[in-house]
């Protein structure tokens, strides 16, 4: 971290990873979010690890009802929301406990001195009180009553205690903005948009903040405040987004740029919900949301609105995925476009539905009855989400196939700016509906698209395009170009026609995709192939390697399915391949067996992303420096 003391006493920092941490009732998402806006707001790169419990209600006060927002902001490039915090607010005993082993000697240690009576330490499982038996020496610890604070801040307002101390996360926020010099206003302007429909809340959350800020300044604790200047980014507009959001407007996007209504069905599940709360808000588009009765439900309504001629588009995570297969198989069959949003989470079962994996990749290739094959997209940021997004209904809509696309916990909920596209120069993937022959000739509904291996897409009703649709399979156009009529067939030499057919289609986009963006430096003997979630670790750790002058190789899979057509080529040009994953090695095993290389896995599955340090300490490994 660079440091530099300005004249007015205000010291600048060229970054800082600053992680609240609470109670699940306390509200740390919430000024997260609220310090991430405001950072965003004022030009900061920025990243974002959301941490939210497992635990439905896990009793207050206990380690495992902690919540904790962690947010890197810089005034440089970042990929990573940051291996550790800088700072860390710890509102109870149990959030200090469940964040202390994160902890860096020399951190800031900001701690809720309030909630550190022998009932709260019981509750966390400690035997003695950490502020008093030495244990936190090696850190910067300040002991702040934010409770109390808060609660003679709004005893003005006529608010009972209990509800005043509800604010107390307001008084951190306003703590961490003096510390870190952010501007007031827009803080203000946040709150009040907020809770503009509750006063009495509002009133007390501005009263809070404004205790906090003011308790910076002149309590004295602190030897003076930081900046964290403005990073230099790409010129344009920015926002700030969540992968969800930028997710659903990678739909809306392609929904418009197709010129197609968009249809997306789900079941509510976590971390994929917001998807279909944010696509609810746009019936200006002419979005259709729908809330099925179950996973299967929502599949089959996605493939109805596929065939009625609207972008057919469902959502959902692991367990999901699961269930969804059997109508997977018969989208593949129907060859009509579908795209399937699966938003990984820590498995098997529920397993770790607020934590984040990347476990579900074989799944989407390989986890259907039958030869089954379908396209498999991965996003690989918050951001990249919208791109992702976009790009599988590309696929989807020009081949005619269902296609899944990967994003995960991490990415949903994770945040960081978005340079605004321009909507003018997203491309036109709008393809014609079938049409009724000319010349009188019977509609052939399996009459193949030369270039894509597309079948024609009719629209049902249209009177001359009568045909049929199921699962069972279909005629398709026999090697002297006879059939293609969609009939029902049990032939063995058409069926094998189908499945080859269908297996082409897959395998020919492998054209129509980029070949692989290779970060690469002359000397290298060690590629860093990653796929989704892992790219910012990935490039953090790689960034490192080479600021210590060594040369390393990097590659990120967007398209999984087909591989980009060059893959094999450049996996040979490396004496070594190491392959990260939040899973047990399964792009290494796809990579093996198509390439015949010796990929080396770098495996982790703790429900949290990969640090960039454990990154850069795995390549020095590979490299041959450490042990």
């Amino acid at each position: 971290m660079t440091i530099e003391v300005s004249p007015d006493r205000v010291q600048s920092v060229d970054r800082v990873v600053i992680r609240f941490a609470g109670d699940s009732g306390d509200g740390m998402q919430l000024v997260g979010d609220g310090f991430t806006e405001l950072s965003a707001a004022f030009g900061n790169d920025l990243a974002t690890l959301p941490d939210f419990p497992a635990e439905i209600r896990a009793p207050a006060g206990t380690v495992a009802g902690v919540s904790s927002f962690q947010v890197h902001i810089s005034d440089h490039d970042i990929v990573t929301p940051g291996d550790a915090p800088n700072v860390l607010i710890a509102m109870n005993p149990a959030a200090l406990v469940a964040n202390l082993s994160d902890l860096a000697p020399g951190t800031t240690l900001i701690v809720n001195g309030d909630t550190f009576e022998q009932r709260d330490l019981d509750k966390a499982g400690l035997a003695v009180n950490p502020l008093e038996d030495g244990s936190l020496d090696a850190f910067n610890l300040y002991v702040v009553p934010m409770t109390s604070i808060t609660v003679e801040a709004t005893a003005s307002l006529g608010i009972k205690p209990r509800d005043a101390e509800r604010s107390k996360n307001f008084f951190a926020l306003g703590l961490l903005c003096w510390m870190y010099t952010r501007p007031v206003a827009p803080v203000i302007d946040w709150i009040t948009d907020r809770f503009s429909k509750k006063p009495d809340v509002l009133a007390a959350n501005i009263a809070a903040f404004r205790a906090g800020r003011n308790f910076g300044e002149t309590a004295e604790l602190f030897d003076m405040p930081y900046e964290v200047r403005p990073a230099a980014l790409t010129p344009g507009v920015y926002r700030n987004i969540i992968g969800n959001l930028a997710t659903a407007y990678g739909l809306i996007a392609a929904a418009e740029k197709s010129k197609l209504p968009l249809v997306y069905a789900s079941y509510p599940i976590t971390p994929a919900s917001d998807i279909l709360h944010e696509l609810s808000k746009h019936k200006n588009f002419g979005v259709k949301t729908l809330q099925a009765e179950d996973e299967i439900a929502a599949a089959a309504m996605a493939i109805g609105a596929s065939f009625a001629g609207a972008l057919g588009v469902t959502g959902t995570s692991g367990p999901g995925l699961d269930l969804k297969g059997e109508a997977l198989g018969l989208a593949v069959s129907l060859e009509l476009p579908l795209v399937l949003v699966d938003v990984q989470r820590g498995g098997p079962s529920t397993g770790l539905p607020t934590k984040t994996e990347q476990a579900d990749l074989l799944l989407a290739m390989y986890g259907r009855h039958g030869e089954c094959p379908m396209p498999v997209i991965a996003a690989k940021s918050p951001s990249h989400c919208f791109d992702a997004a976009f790009e599988a209904c590309r696929i989807a809509i020009k081949y005619r196939t269902p296609v899944i696309l990967l994003t995960d916990g991490y990415l949903a909920n994770g945040a960081e700016p978005w340079l605004l596209p321009d909507v003018n120069s997203l491309a036109d993937i709008s393809v014609p509906f079938a049409e009724v022959p000319n010349d009188g000739d019977k509609f052939l509904p399996y009459l193949r698209d030369p270039e894509t291996l597309a079948r024609p897409w009719a629209i049902p009703g249209t009177p001359g395009l009568m045909h049929r649709i199921g699962g069972i399979e279909k005629e398709g156009i026999g090697l002297g170009g006879e059939g293609g009529t969609g009939n029902i067939s049990y032939s063995p030499e058409n069926h094998s026609r189908m499945m080859h057919m269908r297996a082409d289609k897959v395998a020919g986009i492998a054209k129509d995709i980029p070949g692989v963006e290779l970060d690469a430096e002359d000397g290298a003997q060690v590629l860093v192939l990653g796929w989704g979630s892992t790219w910012g670790a990935i490039q953090a750790g790689v960034r490192r390697t080479r600021a210590r002058g060594l040369k390393v190789a990097s590659a990120h899979l967007v398209h999984l399915n087909p591989l980009p057509s060059d893959l094999g080529d450049v996996l040979r040009r490396y004496d070594k391949v190491l392959v990260p994953e939040m899973n047990l090695g399964q792009l290494s095993r796809i990579v093996r067996a198509e390439f015949l290389v010796d990929a080396v896995s770098f495996t982790k599955v703790q429900g949290v992303p990969f640090r960039a340090g454990d990154m850069e300490a795995k390549i020095l490994e590979m490299i041959g420096l450490v042990k």
